[in-house]
């Protein structure tokens, strides 16, 4: 692995791509640690949650370099097989908790799209049905007025947040749901309403208190950031990176110009807090807090906007690719997965932290689908 590492040390310097042996190495590790944790019912820490073994299909999947016929990820579809429920139109299982079924519906929807099988075809269009039914709106009693208006919670009658939101889009898009579906709209106004910035798209207390152009967890309630349990002194609510990446993404999802100051504002804050070392925007006692998943989303965002290079606050260029797929190789342990020391969202179990990291992977390399 050591001259891997330093032959990677030297692409970055010269290559706006990862290197190939050292992303092949890490796919390959990563790989192999999940055919021997996983479970014989084809699941990946199911008892935890559900949804890991969608997230394990789709990374194993993304890669390109696990086929969908694989006995291991045959066996992972067979689990998820066993969470359609026909009649409630959802992947959660036939009797779920209720909080479970956006973002395990979601999970699993992408994990079947990656399948390409037609046979899942039917399943998948229902459940994107269900997903549009968990979206809070009218039919909730919710007008545009309204700061829940536009977002998905962990089911109908939970508060919506920017992180379900984004992986109910994510889900959506996956499906192939058109654009011009009113759900895209709807959610651009929730999303809109994350962001700490001042304008006609946030009528917030908190928007222009901050006004960096990042996002936060919730607009809902008063608002919500996990950059600390309460607001500064002045109401303000940091942002942080993780969700200022899924509010790009999701704006784009939406249809934003990128020219809208919202993008503009949102890319500025990215620009100006690149780094791969931490989380940016959380406290230096919350800096590895969701790290995989701030890796993960930033590369499917990165990978969305087909943005190879990042200037960071000095102007230096970044190939964000090649630095991340470097910055995973340290990380990479020994039997080839990935953990988090600070357990914070589940992050210290190596499955679900492991299908982060080859989500992330694959959207370094920029894997297409055939």
């Amino acid at each position: 692995m050591t001259s891997i590492l330093l032959l990677g040390s030297f692409f970055l310097a010269h290559q706006t791509q990862p290197e190939p042996a050292l992303w092949d190495n890490q796919v390959d590790k990563a790989v192999a640690y999940l055919r021997k944790s996983q479970s014989a019912d084809g699941s990946w820490s199911s008892k935890l949650s559900p949804g890991i073994t969608g997230l394990v299909v789709t990374g194993l999947l993304r890669t390109g370099k696990v086929p969908a016929d694989d006995p291991m990820v045959e066996k992972g579809l067979r689990y998820i097989e066993t969470l359609i429920n026909p009649k409630a139109g959802h992947i959660a299982g036939p009797d779920p908790k209720v909080q479970l079924q956006n973002y395990v519906t979601s999970v699993n929807v992408m994990a079947l799209v990656e399948a390409n099988r037609e046979t899942y075809r039917p399943v998948i269009r229902d459940a994107a049905r269900f997903l549009r039914q968990l979206q809070w709106d009218e039919a909730e009693g919710k007008d545009p007025k309204n700061d829940y208006y536009g977002g998905a919670g962990y089911d109908s009658k939970s508060r919506p947040d920017l992180s379900n939101t984004q992986i109910f889009l994510d889900a959506l898009v996956a499906a192939g749901v058109s654009p011009k579906d009113p759900a895209f709209q709807k959610a651009l106004v929730f999303v809109s309403r994350c962001q700490n910035l001042a304008g006609e798209t946030n009528d917030q207390p908190w928007a222009g208190k901050i006004n960096d152009g990042s996002f936060i967890y919730s607009p809902a309630a008063m608002g919500s950031t996990k950059t600390q349990d309460q607001a500064t002194a002045n109401g303000g609510l940091p942002g942080y990176a993780s969700m200022t990446y899924a509010g790009i993404k999701s704006m784009v999802y939406c249809g934003l110009d990128p020219k809208d100051p919202r993008m503009q504002e949102a890319l500025k804050y990215i620009s100006k807090n690149y780094d791969l070392n931490r989380h940016p925007g959380m406290p230096a006692e919350r800096a590895s807090w969701g790290l995989y998943y701030y890796y993960q989303t930033l590369s499917k965002c990165l990978d969305t906007l087909k943005l190879d290079e990042i200037k960071d606050s000095s102007g230096k260029s970044h190939h964000w690719r090649v630095e991340l797929v470097a910055e995973l190789a340290k990380r990479q342990k020994d039997d080839g997965s990935y953990t988090n020391a600070q357990d914070r969202w589940m992050e210290s179990n190596p499955d679900l932290v492991t299908a982060y990291a080859l989500i992330a992977l694959a959207h370094a390399k920029g894997v297409k689908k055939p």
